[in-house]
C-alpha cells in the first residue's frame, strides 16, 4: 500500500485496473486507492507483470506498507503465484490507531505483547488489578464483504453529479445507461420520479423522508481540518468594498487583445493582486509552526495561493506555486488546468497540499454579497470574495452633479490572531485594495 499523500496511514482499496498476468508499464494505473483526501489513481512507475492481488477491491484501512500485490519481471512463470497468500508476502500490520486527545502519553511498547509493562496493562490509581481477561464480546460485524467506494455509492460522471445536485434528483434512483451502468449527464436530464419506493412499503408504514449518505473519507477529513481551525486559530475578519471598474476595463482589453491565447478572469486579478499584497506585507505570508518543540512563525519567501475550488466530492485547493513571479495569463493557465484536473480528481497530492495564502471567490453566485471564510491551516490568511455589483457614486464631473455607476465587490479576509495582529490585517487589506483599485500595477 503506497503513501499517496503526507498524513496517510491506511487506504481502502477500490477498483483494480489490471488483472493477475497483465502486463504493467510506467505510467499505467493499477489500482484505484481511496485515501484520507480523496479517491486517486495509483499508477505504477516501473515495468512488469501482475502476478498475484492479495488485497481484492472492497478491503479497507490496509496499512502503509502492507502487501496488496505481487509484481514480477517480465518473463517470469506467473502461474507459480497462483497459491501465493499474503502471509508468504510478509504478512501485514494492523494500521496505526486513530490519535485520542484523551491520551496522557503514547507507549513505546504494544499492549498486547504479555509483559505486562505496557501502560494498557499497568494498574492505575483509579482502576485495581484485575484476575482474568475481560469477558470476549461478539462482534456486530455483518460478516460481509467490505464494498470499494464506487460500490456504495452510483457509479456517475462529475457533470452528471453536478446537475444531480442542482435539480434535486437522488442518484440512487437513477438508472445509468453508460459503461458498466454509469450515471451519464442525459440519464439525470431524462429521469422522472418514480412511485416505486412508496409502493414497495409495506401496508400501513410511510416512505422514509430522507437518505443517510456516508460521509466519504474526503468529508471527513474537511470536517476534522476546519473544525480544528476553528477550534486553534483565533479567526478575526477584516472586511473592505473595493471598485473593480478599471480592473474590469483592463481585463475586457486584454482579452479583447489575446488573439484567442487566453481568456482572463476577475479572479486571475485578484490571484495575482493578493500576492503583491503578500510581498507589502509579508506577515500575512506566514504560518504558525511546531518545529521539534519549539514554536515558530515561518515567513515564506514566495507567494503560493491556494485557489479554493468546488469539486463533486468537496472542496479542493489546488495551488498556484510562485504567483508573485507569473503574469497573469500564466495565472489564467495554471488555474483552469488546477480547477479541470481537481474536478475530475486528477491531482497530485503536491498540487494541493501546501500554499501560503487562499483565495475563495463565491462571485459566479449573483446571490453572494460578501461571507467569511475559514483558515486553511498551517496558512494564517484566507480572502472571500463576494459578488460583483453596480453602485451609485457621486459623479466624477468638475460641477460634481449627478450620479454615475461603480462596479464594487465586498471582500473579506480571515487572519490568524497567533500569527497576525489586527493592525497587519488590515494594512494587507488596504494594500490589496490599493492594488485593485489601480490594476496596472500588476504589471509593472
Amino acid at each position: 500500500m503506497p503513501a499517496l499523500s503526507p498524513t496517510m496511514t491506511s487506504g481502502n482499496i477500490g477498483t483494480w485496473q489490471k488483472a493477475a498476468g497483465d502486463t504493467i508499464s510506467p505510467g499505467d494505473v493499477l489500482v484505484e486507492i481511496e485515501t484520507d483526501k480523496a479517491q486517486m489513481d495509483f499508477e505504477f512507475q516501473e515495468d512488469g507483470v501482475l502476478a498475484k492481488i492479495l488485497k481484492d477491491s472492497g478491503e479497507k484501512d490496509v496499512a502503509v506498507g502492507n502487501p496488496i500485490a505481487v509484481m514480477v519481471e517480465e518473463g517470469t512463470d506467473v502461474a507459480a503465484f497462483e497459491s501465493f497468500t499474503l502471509d508468504d508476502a510478509g504478512g501485514e500490520k494492523a494500521p496505526p490507531p486513530k490519535e485520542s486527545g484523551e491520551e496522557a502519553a503514547e507507549s513505546s511498547e504494544p499492549a498486547d505483547t504479555g509483559s505486562n509493562t505496557s501502560p494498557s496493562t499497568l494498574p492505575t490509581k483509579d482502576s485495581p488489578k484485575k484476575d482474568s481477561a475481560p469477558e470476549p464480546q461478539e462482534s456486530e460485524s455483518s460478516g460481509g464483504r467490505l464494498q470499494t467506494a464506487l460500490e456504495r455509492q452510483p457509479s456517475i460522471s462529475p457533470s452528471a453529479k453536478a446537475l444531480a445536485l442542482e435539480r434535486g434528483v437522488p442518484i440512487k434512483q437513477v438508472k445509468g445507461t453508460g459503461p458498466a451502468r454509469r450515471i451519464t449527464k442525459q440519464d439525470i436530464e431524462k429521469f422522472k420520479p418514480g412511485t416505486s419506493a412508496a409502493s414497495s412499503a409495506p401496508a400501513g408504514s410511510a416512505a422514509p423522508t430522507y437518505e443517510d449518505v456516508p460521509a466519504s473519507s474526503m468529508r471527513k477529513t474537511i470536517a476534522n481540518r476546519l473544525t480544528q481551525s476553528m477550534n486553534q486559530n483565533p479567526h478575526y475578519f477584516v472586511a473592505a468594498t473595493v471598485s473593480v471598474t478599471k480592473l474590469l476595463k483592463l481585463r475586457q482589453a486584454l482579452n479583447a487583445s489575446a488573439d484567442g491565447k487566453y481568456k482572463l478572469s476577475v479572479n486571475d486579478f485578484l490571484i495575482k493582486a493578493s500576492a503583491v499584497a503578500c510581498k507589502k506585507v509579508p506577515a500575512v505570508n506566514s504560518s504558525w509552526r511546531e518545529i521539534d518543540g519549539q514554536v515558530v512563525i515561518r515567513q515564506h519567501n514566495t507567494v503560493d495561493v491556494s485557489v479554493a475550488v468546488a469539486t463533486p466530492i468537496g472542496l479542493m485547493t489546488p495551488i498556484v506555486k510562485g504567483v508573485e513571479a507569473l503574469g497573469l495569463s500564466s495565472i489564467s493557465g495554471q488555474v483552469k488546468d488546477l480547477g479541470k484536473r481537481a474536478r475530475d480528481g486528477k491531482l497530485k497530492p503536491e498540487e494541493y497540499q501546501g500554499g501560503t495564502f487562499t483565495i475563495s471567490n463565491m462571485g459566479m453566485n449573483a446571490a453572494i454579497d460578501r461571507f467569511t471564510a475559514v483558515i486553511n491551516p498551517p496558512q494564517a490568511g484566507i480572502l472571500a470574495v463576494g459578488t460583483t455589483k453596480k453602485v451609485a457614486i457621486p459623479s466624477s464631473a468638475e460641477d460634481g452633479n449627478g450620479v454615475e455607476w461603480d462596479d464594487q465587490v465586498v471582500v473579506t479576509g480571515s487572519f490568524d490572531h497567533k500569527v497576525i495582529d489586527g493592525a497587519v490585517g488590515g494594512e494587507w487589506i488596504r494594500e490589496f485594495k490599493k492594488v485593485v483599485e489601480n490594476p496596472l500595477e500588476m504589471v509593472l
